[in-house]
């Protein structure tokens, strides 16, 4: 009999909709499935092994719908497929906190579904829910800028005793207090901020990663990305963007020998146009020098589907945190992190990520 993972999410959004209408996709078209999957299998587990046991969200036109239909629900755009098999459970509330910013709140329209009941509370409540379903991998699919909201799904994956997949950039795996927390309960947790498969920041890296062993040096560089999806009109919040755009600049610095100084780079999301749904474009742009000085300048735009790019990573992740719970590994899974996450606890390059977490799924290292 096929092993199975159990999961719970939070964010119903148009990530998590790209993810579960992606299984989907494959299940209906067989002869896909080898495209757009870094791995068919992970010791044992399939795509098709990932139970969706409990579900949260804050969005009035999702709370108390059963997660096959809340998927479609506004203000989601991924409709790849009609139907999604399964996904009964129903969408339970998620105490909002800073989960919704002002430019998203009326596409929300958040409910407050505790009455101003203490949140210690309702963390107990929901502790008590993740434990029935028998959830063991949270996944983060909050809003950016959900920092007090992301600490508390953290807390309750402590005390539930689940792993924590964090896709978002509030820095928990990377935070050594919290990596700590995970390690001492023996639950692992891979995080932060997911990297998309084809996505900006990956491309960025790459072409950074090259410039730099061919010996060239990188003078300035900018990433500027818009689209037409929530993700998109939440970060026109530029107080929301804090921890964003540290990771997806340390995700390129540290692919560099020398760090830029501040006013030679820049990256981060640039604008919400709505009628680009969840098509993200990007433009990058790099200025350097090479052998004798000669100046060069390369400049790329990247047009992708932003949820298919995230769903392509998430279901590496939570296949490795299940193997590394399977295994008794607590704490940040530093392979993983370091291929799958912008802001993980310890960079590498991504050549040498994509080789640790291969020695990881052969047993070869722990984390």
């Amino acid at each position: 009999m096929a092993k199975k993972i159990k999961a719970a999410v939070i964010g119903v959004g148009n990530c998590f909709a790209g993810l579960v209408e992606g299984i989907q996709y494959y299940k209906e078209h067989p002869e896909a499935e080898k495209i757009g999957l870094m791995h068919d299998v992970i010791e044992g587990y399939s795509i098709y092994d990932i139970e969706w046991v409990a579900a949260y969200d804050v969005g009035k036109y999702k709370v108390g719908k059963p997660l096959r239909n809340a998927i479609y629900s506004e203000p989601n755009m991924v409709k790849w497929v009609k139907e999604v098999e399964g996904l009964d459970v129903e969408v339970r509330p998620s105490p909002v906190l800073d989960g919704v910013g002002s430019y998203v709140k009326e596409m929300f329209q958040p409910v407050d579904a505790f009455n101003g009941k203490p949140l210690d509370e309702v963390k107990t409540l929901i502790v008590d829910e993740i434990k029935a379903s028998g959830a063991n991998i949270i996944v983060n699919y909050l809003p950016v800028g959900s920092e007090k909201a992301s600490k508390f799904w953290a807390e309750v994956a402590l005390e539930s005793g689940a792993a924590f997949v964090n896709n978002i950039p509030t820095f928990i795996a990377s935070d050594p207090v919290w990596a700590s927390k995970f390690k001492d309960k023996g639950l692992p947790i891979i995080g932060d901020d997911i990297k998309s498969q084809v996505g900006a920041t990956i491309v960025h890296r790459i072409l950074t990663w090259l410039v730099t062993k061919r010996g060239a040096v990188i003078d300035r560089t900018y990433q500027l990305n818009f689209g037409g999806n929530t993700d998109f009109a939440n970060m026109l919040e530029r107080s929301r963007l804090k921890s964003k755009k540290i990771s997806k600049t340390e995700a390129v610095q540290s692919q560099m020998k020398e760090i830029l100084d501040a006013r030679d780079i820049h990256i981060g999301p640039s604008d919400y146009v709505p009628f680009l749904g969840n098509e993200k474009i990007a433009y990058i742009r790099i200025e350097g020098r090479m052998f004798a000085d000669v100046p060069f300048n390369m400049e790329l735009r990247l047009d992708v589907d932003d949820k298919a790019n995230s769903g392509g990573t998430s279901i590496e992740a939570i296949r490795l945190a299940q193997l590394a719970l399977d295994r008794g590994i607590g704490g940040p899974i530093y392979s993983a992190s370091a291929y799958l996450m912008k802001h993980p606890p310890q960079q590498m390059s991504d050549a040498e990520a994509a080789a640790a977490v291969e020695a990881f799924i052969r047993g070869e290292r722990d984390n």
